[in-house]
């Protein structure tokens, strides 16, 4: 294995501006390009540049950048520039602004995003984890999701932690009103945790497994409350680079043939990259399906059409009209359907 070193990379200190591909048409009326494997000719590429992000709630994009297949594949044609995505809403930044043209998300977020206008569609779904949890430290009496009534929780706005928090609120007859949400960065809120100057903290892993490692207990869980791992690509980027995305879409689905044979080696580059224990890395892989049919469809629309009236109730959304001409034009199956991993080995 041709194993590369891991480091943190800073963000991209300037973009690319993103032209727009103009309105989104009217409900259903989006249409893919033709997903190819072919290039136009020998060694040409549609761009000369390549922006995708990973993150380590998003495993096979640690797998892919370790393992360097883009690189190996585009050679000194298209530069590829990684960059780490802190959560959800980090990512989203990164695709609506242009610095990205892909980047991975919650489900929930990316409906969000597109719901507010981002053009995004997503072309692959990563992994099913169970990335989030409610979390109270060591010491704390609250044992039930109707005790943090009148209590601070810490959560990132705009990311699965924070919709599966206003659902379990809303499951438990709790207003979300009668809570103080504390909007911090995921790290932050694990900090804000341990320090004590928030009551409980929506978490995310592998920090999530972390906190559990130094005492803090895990008071409600759901997997049925979580949205998928989205891949969104800007519709720029689908436009004029279906050639480089469909290549990232079968990197993709290589790097989840790889994870699956490859456990140990897969909680390894997590450990390396989220600065932690094997042993934290390899809880966290053990509540994440990664064996999973990669094509966004009903699954993960009906996960969604759950979210998105709460979201719109908690005012992240305009309207429900808003939710439903998101929910038609978000999913966009071509690209991962049509996905050859073995374009890599």
């Amino acid at each position: 294995m041709n194993r590369r070193p891991l480091f943190p990379l800073a963000a991209v200190a300037a973009a690319a501006t993103m032209v727009m591909a103009g309105c989104v048409a009217g409900e259903g009326s989006a249409v893919a390009p033709e997903p190819t494997n072919d290039t136009s000719a020998a060694g040409e590429w549609s761009a000369d540049r390549l922006s995708l992000d990973f993150a380590t709630y998003n495993p096979l994009s640690l797998i892919i950048r370790d393992q360097g297949w883009l690189e190996d594949t585009l050679g000194d044609d298209v530069e590829v520039v990684w960059t780490q995505s802190l959560g959800s809403n980090k990512a989203n930044e990164g695709l609506r602004a242009g610095e990205l043209d892909l980047g991975s998300t919650a489900g929930s977020a990316a409906l969000l995003a597109r719901a507010n206008g981002s053009p995004i569609q997503t072309v692959s779904i990563y992994t099913q984890p169970e990335w989030s949890a409610l979390v109270v430290g060591a010491d704390s009496d609250i044992d039930d999701v109707s005790e943090l009534r009148g209590k601070t929780v810490a959560a990132t706005i705009g990311t699965d932690p924070y919709f599966f928090l206003l659902q379990a609120l809303e499951q438990a007859g709790v207003e979300a009103s009668e809570v103080s949400i504390q909007n911090l960065q995921h790290a932050d809120g694990a900090a804000a945790l341990q320090n004590g100057t928030v009551d409980a903290w929506a978490g995310l892993d592998p920090m999530m497994a972390s906190a559990e490692q130094t005492g803090a207990r895990i008071v409600y869980r759901d997997i049925d409350l979580l949205s998928y791992g989205f891949l969104n690509a800007t519709e720029d980027f689908i436009e004029r680079s279906p050639d480089l995305l469909q290549l990232v879409v079968d990197a993709y689905e290589r790097a989840r043939q790889w994870a699956i044979d490859n456990p140990e080696e897969t909680a390894a580059i997590l450990a390396e990259v989220g600065a932690i224990d094997i042993e934290i890395a390899q809880a966290v892989l053990e509540r994440t399906v990664i064996d999973l049919d990669p094509v966004p469809g009903d699954v993960q629309r009906a996960v969604l059409e759950r979210v998105g009236p709460i979201q719109v109730d908690n005012g992240d959304i305009p309207s429900q009209d808003a939710v439903d001409a998101a929910l038609a034009e978000l999913l966009l199956p071509d690209f991962a359907r049509n996905a050859d991993p073995a374009r890599f080995e």
